[in-house]
């Protein structure tokens, strides 16, 4: 099954200092997404990928992130997908969890696709429980 790693995985593997300490949830998620990248299984969209390059003051490593993420290609996100982020954020919000647009877009993306989301993000994860908890399905990693 594909994966759409989230901002915070890419930025574990692109963005994180070599001598960083990781958790163990960070771990994981650090190692599922090499497995992924090595199987050919991970998906990115271009929210995400503006998301990993965004905030960075050097240009010289912006252009290094740049360069390593130009190998994945964007998956098409469809005039439908944001219609249904949209729908997933007022299903959210009537749960009483908030959300964020981007992280609407990427559930949206995901579900069309039946693709896994690959984050550690608390709030992303909250979403995502919330949807499946409206009966979306949203594959585990």
């Amino acid at each position: 099954m594909k994966i759409l790693a989230d901002t915070c995985a890419w930025s574990l593997l692109l963005r994180r200092k070599k001598n960083a300490v990781l958790s163990g949830s960070e771990q994981a998620v650090l190692q599922s997404l090499t497995e992924a990248i090595r199987d050919g299984r991970v998906a990115v969209i271009g929210p995400i990928r503006q998301e990993v390059l965004s905030g960075i003051k050097d240009l010289a490593q912006f252009k290094g992130l740049r360069s390593a993420l130009e190998r994945f290609r964007d998956d098409q996100i469809e005039t439908c997908d944001y219609v249904e982020a949209a729908l997933l954020f007022n299903l959210c919000r009537s749960r009483g969890v908030e959300c964020g647009s981007i992280d609407m877009l990427i559930c949206a993306a995901a579900i069309r696709q039946q693709y896994a989301i690959l984050t550690n993000d608390q709030g992303l994860l909250r979403c995502i429980a919330a949807l499946r908890a409206e009966g979306m399905t949203i594959p585990a990693p």
